[in-house]
C-alpha cells in the first residue's frame, strides 16, 4: 500500500498521484515525517528555485523549477498524471498559493496536501494578532491598490508584498491617502535564520535593504479627511471622478439592493458612466467580478481611475456600444442598465443573456426609457418603483427642497 493510501485509506481506490508540500524558510527541518517521505518518494518534484534548494537534501527524483510563464508549469504538472509527483509551495499552499491554482485542475481525491505555517500565521504569531480579527491581503502579483478597502480606522492589516520595494511603496500610498501616522511592521524571511522585524510609520518610513520575502503589518491610523471607503453601498458621489453621468448615491444604494450581489457573482454594468455601480458591486466581496461597458472614451478613463482609487483594479472595462459590445462576454449573474437602455436590442439582449435566476435592474430617467420598462414589466412582471430624492438647497437667504429628477426602476429575476 502506498503512503498516500495509508494516509487516506477511505480513498484508496483513487490513486493519489499528486502531493503538495508546504515548506518554510527553515527548510527540511520544519517538515513533518509525512512531508519528508512525500518529497523523497516523488519521481518528479516541482517548485521555485528557492524551494528546490531548501528541499534538495530530500529530493531523490527529478527536480523541475517552475517555467516562465507559470501557466506552463501547471500544464507540466498535469502531464505527470499517474506518476508520483510532488509540488513544493510556500507555507500553506491553499492560502494565495499554488495549491489554489492546481485545485482547479486536479480533484481533491487525487491529491494529498501537507501545509506549513503561512506567512500570515507566522506574522500573527510574532505580533500577537488574532487572524480572524485581521484583514489579509496578497499584493504578490497584484496591484498595490487592493489594500485600499482595508484601510479602516483602527484596522489591522497583513499584506504580502511582491519584492523588497513593496513596503516603501505601501508607505507612500498610505501617506498619500491620509494614513501617514499608521504603524508599519516589516517582517522578513519569517521562520528562517534571517528572520527580521522592524517597525516605523508610513510618514517616517526609512527602512532600507528589505528582503524580497516580506509581510507588512499595518496598524491603521486615519487622519481627518483620510480617504476611507465606507463598508455599505451608497458611497459619496464626491469620491468618484465623473462628469455628471453617475448613478447618484441614494439611487445607487437602492440599485445595489435590487441587484442583490451574492459571493462570486458576475455583473454587467451597461452604460457605466463613472463605473460607480460596478465598483460598489466588487467592493461587496473580494470574490465579486464585473464588466463595465461604456461607449465614451473620456468616461472609460474615469472608470479606470475610479477602479484604482477604490481598490478594485480587477474591474474589467469594455469600451463599446451595447448590445454589440456584450456579445463576447461571459454570461452574467446580474445586469444593471444605467445608460443606453433605449438603444435597440439592449434590454432584450440582456434578458436573453442573463443566467437563470439572474437579476436585471434598469433605471430610467427619461419618459421614453420609462415607457420601455413599464411595457416589459407589464409583460414579464418583476418590481417597478419610483425613486424621488430632494435635497435642501439655498433659496435666497433661506432654504428649500430642490428635487432631483425622479428615477423609475424595474427589477426582474429571470426564471
Amino acid at each position: 500500500m502506498s503512503l498516500a493510501d495509508r494516509i487516506a485509506p477511505e480513498t484508496a481506490a483513487a490513486r493519489r498521484w499528486l502531493s503538495i508540500v508546504g515548506i518554510g524558510e527553515d527548510g527540511i527541518e520544519g517538515l513533518s515525517p509525512v512531508a519528508r517521505t512525500l518529497v523523497s518518494g516523488a519521481e518528479i518534484v516541482f517548485g521555485g528555485k528557492r524551494h528546490l534548494a531548501l528541499a534538495a537534501p530530500l529530493i531523490r527524483g527529478a527536480a523541475r523549477p517552475w517555467p516562465s510563464p507559470f501557466e506552463r508549469g501547471v500544464e507540466e504538472v498535469l502531464a505527470q498524471r499517474g506518476r508520483q509527483t510532488c509540488v513544493l509551495a510556500s507555507g500553506d499552499p491553499y492560502l494565495y498559493g499554488v495549491g489554489s491554482v492546481l485545485a482547479r485542475h486536479v480533484p481533491a481525491e487525487h491529491t494529498i496536501v501537507v501545509p506549513a505555517p503561512s506567512a500570515f500565521s507566522l506574522a500573527a504569531a510574532r505580533l500577537g494578532w488574532p487572524l480572524p480579527e485581521t484583514a489579509l491581503v496578497s499584493l504578490h502579483g497584484h496591484a498595490i491598490d487592493r489594500v485600499r478597502p482595508h484601510l479602516q480606522p483602527g484596522a489591522r492589516v497583513l499584506a504580502l508584498t511582491c519584492d523588497g520595494a513593496g513596503p516603501a511603496t505601501l508607505a507612500r500610498l498610505l501617506t498619500q491617502l491620509g494614513f501617514d501616522a499608521s504603524r508599519l511592521t516589516v517582517l522578513e524571511s519569517l521562520g528562517g535564520p534571517r528572520e527580521r522585524m522592524r517597525t516605523t510609520t508610513a510618514a517616517q518610513f526609512d527602512l532600507d535593504s528589505t528582503g524580497d520575502l516580506n509581510t507588512v503589518a499595518i496598524e491603521v491610523i486615519a487622519n481627518p479627511g483620510a480617504r476611507i471607503i465606507a463598508r455599505v453601498p451608497g458611497l459619496s458621489d464626491a469620491l468618484f471622478e465623473h462628469d455628471g453621468a453617475i448613478t447618484k448615491r441614494e439611487v445607487r444604494a437602492i440599485t445595489l439592493s435590487s441587484l442583490a450581489p451574492r459571493r462570486g457573482e458576475l455583473l454587467w454594468d451597461v452604460g457605466a458612466g463613472a463605473g460607480s455601480v460596478a465598483i460598489e458591486w466588487m467592493l461587496s466581496d473580494p470574490m465579486m467580478r464585473a464588466f463595465a461597458i461604456e461607449l465614451r472614451a473620456d468616461r472609460v478613463a474615469y472608470i479606470r481611475r475610479n477602479a484604482t482609487a477604490f481598490g478594485v483594479p480587477g474591474l474589467e472595462i469594455i469600451e463599446g456600444r451595447a448590445p454589440a459590445a456584450l456579445e463576447p462576454l461571459p454570461a452574467p449573474d446580474a445586469i444593471f442598465i444605467g445608460g443606453g437602455a433605449g438603444d435597440t436590442g439592449v434590454i432584450d439582449g440582456a434578458i436573453a443573456t442573463l443566467r437563470s435566476g439572474g437579476r436585471l435592474v434598469v433605471n430610467a430617467v427619461t419618459l421614453e426609457t420609462e415607457g420601455l420598462i413599464v411595457a416589459r414589466h407589464a409583460r414579464l412582471s418583476g418590481e417597478l418603483i419610483r425613486i424621488a430624492i430632494a435635497r435642501a438647497d439655498a433659496l435666497g437667504s433661506k432654504h428649500g427642497w430642490r428635487p432631483a429628477l425622479p428615477v423609475t426602476q424595474w427589477a426582474w429575476m429571470k426564471p
